[in-house]
């Protein structure tokens, strides 16, 4: 008989073990105390084994508890016999109310309902089968809710049987997450409008698309927008921003145009149909004026302008690259001719452009490889002697590709560029450092002028860069005329007065750069120490000729030369003297000395070195 507690299979199983061994050779214990020993060791045996069976039942009860997922148990046919905490929590049901519900009924649509039962039935057909679909299943309260569901196969108590497990994996924040930053793939942020990258896409998908008829490409840039930043704070420029973009929508609404902020206070437009030049601009310029109406902004009304870039062309091909470029340099061209205007791409106007904008973009490379260099115009006294007085510095760009270029076709590049103060510090220490060899060798070496481009006449730190050149080249302070006009003297970035009096303590010689009396009065208005001037322009031009344009400009210089005698300045030149005539005619109302094409082109440094030699003392 089994002893209590005993499990009669395992007792029988002993027994006959134990009749074996006590059978075999060497083993010296009689048979039942193997039956005890061996009854011993499979008791352990099981009980070791039904506590690790326990402690898998545990795990995986504390798992099913403590899951983030939802878990549903199932009977054969779909009906929910289980849920644990995060399936309630989830889809807001309470335990009791989902206790012999179809697993179906939870989908928040048929459709969806239709895909679980189809997963069930593939589940019975197949029990190996997993079936994972994102769906929308109905929550209680806020109705339907995306969710990743698996449904997957749990054994059953008899071999071959399986219960079915609905696990449900909320992903509506993750959905959220993935539309918000789909959104700001395409969007933008603060006017709601299609961003810069969405507004190349659909540009470059209309390009590909089949047919033909026109393509307008439209870019607005709003003039003087950090006037409103820097004003009236960051908060009014972001609703003047959303306001241009209300009204470009609007305006362009019923035209199957695509507006969008590029960057910035940017904005393009793109159509495509059958357009004309015309009717786009009249779009355009009903936009501008409806801009022009003032928005208001914390009781402040804002109105804004903007310049246009057009480009109107035929679709077929075109590349997105092209016309970008066309439409940002005719923006750029629109800006320059004074803004709050809108501009027409033209394709000669355009190979200009590209011309200039490619050589204001490699000046910083251009002057690191050497492809400046000097050149010197001789100012000669009028009083016949011929002697070279002065020589006037010039920079000259030996370009690669288009040949020497003077300084009118790059300094206002420069400008642009931020290039224009490496420039003028250049054309500084080369001509003052080749200067002063002059000086140092020959006695009579002509002062040397250096005309400042207005961005290094106002340079705030002009004193201590001439101090500075002086000290290294050892120019002679009273060998250095510096040459500013009316343009650097009103710029208000500046305090021109002021460096010049200071550079004049140091005995540098100041010129100033004028085309009439009224530029001569800036001497008298701003106190300036000026000991020379250069006169230049239609008056210099006119007696060149004969006529009433001559008689009329004669007039005009004899009033200039006495007020310039009133203010004490009695050096007077002239630019543009063209024949010996003509030095004949400055000469007689008082002009000392002139440079032009009838004293020669301009020189080399080593061609004044020469000059010098041959004509000057040493």
């Amino acid at each position: 008989m089994p002893e209590p507690g005993d499990t009669p299979g395992t007792t029988g199983l002993a027994r006959r073990w134990a009749a074996r061994l006590a059978d075999t050779n060497g083993v010296e214990l009689p048979a039942d105390e193997l039956e005890r020993i061996l009854t011993a060791v499979a008791a352990e045996a099981r009980a070791e084994a039904e506590a690790a069976r326990d402690a898998a039942v545990h795990r995986l009860a504390t798992l099913y508890s403590a899951s983030p997922h939802g878990v549903a148990l199932t009977d054969q046919d779909g009906r929910i016999l289980d849920v644990n905490p995060a399936f309630t929590r989830i889809l807001g049901h309470k335990p009791e109310d989902l206790a012999g519900t179809d697993a179906a009924a939870l989908a928040a649509t048929e459709h969806e309902a239709e895909t679980i039962r189809s997963a069930f039935a593939e589940l019975r057909a197949d029990g190996r089968q997993r079936h994972r679909e994102q769906l929308e299943l109905d929550h209680v309260e806020d109705g339907p809710l995306r969710t990743n569901v698996t449904i997957a196969g749990l054994p059953g108590d008899r071999e071959g049987s399986l219960y079915p497990v609905l696990i449900v994996e909320d992903v509506s924040e993750l959905h959220l997450l993935r539309d918000t930053l789909r959104r700001q793939n395409v969007q933008d942020p603060l006017t709601g409008l299609p961003n810069h990258s969405s507004f190349v896409n659909k540009l470059e998908a209309t390009l590909a698309a089949p047919g033909d008829g026109q393509l307008a490409l439209i870019y607005f840039d709003i003039d003087g927008f950090k006037v409103v930043n820097d004003g009236l704070g960051p908060g009014a420029g972001d609703e003047v921003l959303r306001h241009v973009a209300r009204t470009l929508a609007a305006a362009f609404a019923g035209h199957d145009a695509f507006v969008a902020r590029l960057s910035g206070d940017g904005f393009a437009v793109l159509m495509h149909g059958e357009l004309s030049s015309a009717g786009v601009i009249d779009l355009v310029e009903d936009a501008m004026r409806e801009l022009a109406e003032p928005c208001y902004v914390d009781g402040n009304g804002v109105a804004v302008s903007v310049s246009v870039g057009i480009v109107v062309q035929d679709a077929a091909g075109q590349t997105q690259e092209d016309l970008h470029r066309a439409a940002e340099i005719t923006l750029h061209r629109a800006k320059e001719n004074g803004r709050a205007q809108w501009m027409l791409f033209e394709p000669d106007l355009d190979h200009l452009d590209r011309r200039r904008y490619g050589i204001g973009a490699v000046i910083g490379g251009a002057l690191e490889n050497g492809e400046f260099e000097l050149e010197y115009q001789p100012t000669v006294k009028l009083d016949g002697s011929n002697e070279v007085a002065v020589v006037n510095a010039v920079l000259r760009w030996r370009h690669p590709e288009h040949g020497v270029l003077k300084a009118d076709e790059f300094y206002p590049l420069a400008d642009t560029t931020g290039m224009t103060a490496n420039l003028g510090r250049w054309l500084l220490t080369e001509s003052m450092a080749e200067a002063a060899s002059w000086h140092e060798q020959f006695s009579a070496a002509p002062d040397l002028c250096v005309r400042l481009p207005t961005r290094m006449a106002i340079d705030p730190n002009l004193v201590g860069i001439i101090r500075t050149e002086l000290e290294q080249t050892k120019l002679p302070p009273d060998k250095l005329r510096l040459c500013t006009d009316s343009i650097a003297l009103f710029d208000p970035r500046g305090e021109v007065p002021e460096a010049l009096a200071v550079l004049s303590e140091l005995d540098v010689k100041i010129t100033l750069a004028v085309s009439g009396a009224a530029d001569l009065e800036l001497a008298h208005a701003n106190k300036l120490p000026v000991g020379y001037v250069i006169l230049s322009g239609p008056l210099v031009d006119a007696l060149a000729r004969e006529g009433p344009e001559a008689d009329g400009a004669r007039k005009h210089l004899v009033t200039l030369m006495e007020r310039a005698c009133e203010l004490g300045i009695r050096r007077i030149g002239a630019e543009g003297v063209h024949t010996p005539e003509h030095a004949s005619r400055l000469r007689e109302l008082g002009i000392v000395a002139g440079r032009g094409e009838l004293f020669g082109r301009a020189a080399s440094g080593a061609e004044i070195r020469s000059l010098i030699e041959q004509h000057g003392p040493r």
